[in-house]
């Protein structure tokens, strides 16, 4: 049975059972608590919560996701993966342990076609429900039902919240992958395919069970991967159809064929579970940076390149790995296929970039083996290889490995702690689930948001989340309203702000945000009187900044257009910020735009917006707005039920944000600029209406200005006057360098002249006038006159304004024989009190001890002879 079999017989078995057959999710969560969606529950969770009702009671998914925690595990076993395929049966409220554990040995047994005397169960030591439906309903033997701890087999979110005990379904896969007895001694040969967690207790935050749930629910997981291993008996997932032809793809290109040997393979299985997690990552939205998903995806091409190199591929190999990702996979995820060329962008842009610094990467482990003592190379170097050039740790182990060295391991991961604990840390910032919040937005539920036709609205307060139930004036509140006219953050266009009234008081809202589950909360500070829970209110958006917003967000869309007009159809909206008066657009590209090309687009941007052409919105369903053509913007999440924003008969994307009625509204766009904010990624950043026109404004002032001091009059004469001007300041300044040299070799003479013999070695040690930059180079000139057998050196002293300063110039064969600048300035420069550094022929010191000066030039003769005898 091959990979789309096995997923539509999941689908089919559990649609046939009342099930909502549910699509796959964005592997870029709706979530602020999760970097990156890790099961099919993800999506289900404001249910499973109680934030939201659920729009039907049993659902079945195929959905994509993602572990972190397994980066670097993945190559060295036959089951780990970043990206995999789960498998999902979920009740929300409906039926629970008996029909969950029925349906599932029905449909591996029968669906599956998998040998019952192949079959492990595990269940919590706790759950004699579970044990007994498996053992007197189901039938199977005690002896393969296991009873296994809190660790194993009970399930939380790792904070307060629903928990329960899970029951696993495992695989005897036979003696030749590992001793028998059960999961609990190898789960290599009784591999787990299926998880049913079933959800009957609220726990708190230390994972302690403290009641049951007023509402039971059933989440499952099972392993796309790890079904096709048993259906196909395989040795590992990568020998799948799944994986398989990636693997085909790693041989074709290195030459290397799998089975080889275990350094090989490994790195096969890299290249196969990377390449294709990266297409999925990058499909969703996920682009290359420094932190968050971005990192993730960033960490992963860079192992990938590295095991690359490994295995002799010299050549750019992503491309190949996203197309054949595609061909695999493409049928059952269509995004891929629309975001393939992107993919294929995106990658290559990142391997050719981790090309270079691969090389840095070896020029660090070079020196780093050179300081390597006793054997050992330091964990500070293995973690700068791994965090700052992308370095796997097990690829530094194998090249000190090749070199006899070891890793200090104990340091190293002393650091990698370190970073995730930071990384947490920042992760919890980003968490919504805050004190009071979740429960406020479970009790009121959805928020109807009717801002589109309003700016203001009688409302009431159905959610308080403050330090007290009644607010007074100067507390910070966070307040759920149903209905309201504000706009929560969202599409790059950014929240509403206003002000809310009610009959005892008034909040001052500077923000308003989405949270899980549709609610919208409005964020801000009592301004007057005091505020309390469940008050009717008089809501208003501060209507002038909701115009400025509407005004950029329509520009935005014509901006998006004629990109894509002039540049190709690769020009995609990769973010944005839409606020008021202005716009950040970032968008798809492989180079920079040429400043004419961007006029160009300015140009035509705002030929479009003076056609004053209707703008229009629509809600309809998504299959109906990619018919039409509508634009999914990249990295967004969209459900059944879309809002399409159509601009004249030329712009069609699917967009929740507020808009002006026609594009004559938004009167003119003025495009600042236009950068690179990373790999095939560019920025531009422009003014829109009211604002644009002061940018103009000021730019003429500043045109004024350059005109009247370059007396050009006529401003289309100003830029010739000035390049003349700068041509002549040139010439002026050359002219001027000649005779500064002219001068310095004059007096470099003088210098010279003075200088005496100390132990065979001309010596010049004077007060002169001058900066720095004059005594450097009357030092330096100086002693290329002076220059013998026995090496010269000119230590010249300033006192001005205060201040000491002191400049060593040395010969290069004075330098050859033990003697350096900063040392020969040392004692100098204690005594004008300040210290001396430099390079070994030219050195400089500085104090606020001027008076010292003279003194300190004295003592040089000494000093010299000191350093000439060994001192």
């Amino acid at each position: 049975m091959d990979g789309p079999q096995i997923r539509e017989r999941f689908l089919a078995f559990f649609e046939e059972r009342g099930h909502k057959r549910v699509p796959s999710s964005s592997l870029i969560p709706d979530d602020r608590s999760l970097l990156l969606t890790t099961a099919g529950m993800v999506q289900f969770k404001p249910y499973f919560l109680g934030l939201a009702d659920p729009p039907y009671p049993r659902a079945a998914s195929v959905q994509k996701s993602f572990r972190t925690t397994d980066i670097d595990n993945v190559g060295h076993t036959a089951r780990h993966l970043t990206f995999f395929e789960m498998l999902g049966n979920f009740s929300f409220g409906d039926y629970f342990k008996k029909e969950s554990i029925s349906w599932g040995w029905e449909l591996v047994t029968e669906g599956y076609g998998i040998d019952p005397d192949r079959i492990w169960v595990s269940v919590f030591e706790e759950d004699g429900e579970a044990a007994r439906i498996w053992a007197d309903e189901i039938g199977l033997s005690a002896d393969r039902i296991v009873k296994r701890g809190k660790k194993d087999n009970f399930w939380s979110m790792g904070v307060a919240g629903p928990c329960g005990p899970s029951s696993e379904i495992f695989v005897d896969r036979g003696s030749e992958f590992g001793p028998n007895g059960g999961p609990a001694v190898d789960e290599e040969r009784f591999l787990e395919i299926w998880n049913h967690v079933f959800m009957q207790y609220e726990c708190d935050d230390d994972i302690n069970v403290v009641g049951d749930l007023a509402r039971t629910g059933v989440d499952t997981g099972a392993s796309v991967e790890r079904i096709a291993v048993v259906s196909q008996n395989v040795a590992s997932v990568f020998e799948t159809d799944l994986l398989r032809p990636m693997l085909s793809a790693g041989e074709e290109l290195s030459g290397v064929s799998y089975g080889d040997g275990e350094r090989t393979d490994v790195s096969l299985r890299i290249l196969a579970d990377h390449g294709r997690a990266a297409t999925f990552l990058i499909a969703d939205g996920v682009l290359p940076s420094n932190e968050g998903r971005g990192y993730v995806l960033r960490r992963m091409l860079r192992r990938l390149v590295s095991h690359a190199r490994r295995l002799g591929i010299e050549k750019p190999l992503t491309g190949r790995l996203v197309d054949v990702t595609v061909e695999t996979l493409g049928d059952a995820y269509p995004e891929l296929r629309e975001n393939q060329e992107f993919a294929k962008q995106v990658a290559a842009s990142e391997e050719e970039r981790f090309a270079a610094t691969l090389r840095q990467g070896m020029t660090l482990f070079e020196s780093s083996k050179a300081e390597a003592k006793k054997g050992v190379l330091s964990g500070d170097a293995a973690f700068k290889l791994h965090d700052t050039h992308g370095f796997p740790v097990e690829l530094t182990m194998e090249l000190a490995a090749e070199e006899g060295l070891e890793i200090d391991r104990d340091r190293f991961e002393e650091l990698m702690q370190e970073q995730r604990t930071r990384a947490q840390a920042a992760a919890k910032k980003g968490d919504f689930a805050e004190e009071g919040l979740a429960e406020s937005v479970a009790r009121a539920g959805a928020t109807e948001f009717i801002g589109y036709e309003k700016l203001e609205a009688d409302t009431r307060i159905v959610g308080l989340i403050a330090p007290s139930e009644v607010v007074q004036e100067g507390e910070e509140v966070r307040v759920l309203l149903d209905p309201t006219p504000f706009y929560a953050e969202g599409g790059g266009q950014v929240g509403d702000t206003g002000i809310i009234r009610t009959e005892t008081g008034s909040i001052r809202v500077a923000d308003t945000q989405p949270t899980p589950g549709g609610a919208i909360v409005h964020i801000g500070v009592v301004e007057s009187g005091e505020v309390s829970d469940g008050a009717e209110a008089h809501a208003e958006v501060d209507p002038e900044r909701r115009a400025a917003t509407a005004r950029s967000h329509t520009a935005t869309h014509v901006v998006h257009w004629t990109l894509r007009h002039l540049l190709g159809e690769h020009a995609r909206q990769a973010g944005s910020l839409v606020a008021p008066g202005r716009l950040r657009f970032d968008f798809t590209h492989h180079s920079a735009v040429p400043a004419e090309q961007l006029e160009e687009a300015e140009y035509t941007a705002n030929t479009r917006l003076a056609a004053d052409d209707p703008v229009r919105a629509y809600e309809t369903t998504m299959e109906y707005a990619k018919a039409e053509g509508a634009i999914a913007l990249f990295g967004e999440k969209y459900g059944d039920l879309v809002r399409v924003v159509e601009v004249g008969d030329y712009s069609r994307e699917l967009c929740g944000g507020t808009h002006v009625p026609h594009t004559g509204k938004v009167a003119v766009v003025r495009v600042l600029g236009e950068s690179s904010i990373g790999s095939g990624l560019r920025r531009i950043e422009a003014l829109v209406g009211p604002d644009a026109l002061k940018e103009v404004n000021l730019e003429r002032r500043l045109l004024q200005e350059v005109v009247r001091e370059l007396g050009a009059g006529d401003p289309a004469a100003a830029p010739e006057r000035a390049r003349k001007l700068v041509e002549r300041l040139k010439q002026l300044e050359s002219a001027q360098g000649k005779l500064q040299k002219e001068q310095v070799s004059g007096l470099s003479e003088h210098v010279a002249a003075r200088h005496s013999v100390v132990a065979g070695v001309r010596l010049v040690n004077s007060l002169q006038e001058g900066d720095a930059d004059q005594l450097r180079a009357l030092a330096q000139e100086a002693v290329g006159r002076l220059e013998g057998e026995e090496g010269a050196a000119v230590v010249l002293g300033s006192a001005e304004d205060g201040r000491a300063l002191l400049v060593a110039a040395l010969s290069k064969n004075l330098v050859s024989r033990g003697v350096n600048a900063p040392q020969l300035l040392e004692p100098a420069a204690k005594a004008v009190g300040g210290g001396a550094g430099g390079k070994p022929t030219l050195a400089f010191a500085g104090g606020k001890n001027a008076a010292a000066v003279e003194d300190a030039l004295a003592g040089i003769p000494r000093r010299l002879e000191e350093l000439l005898e060994g001192g």
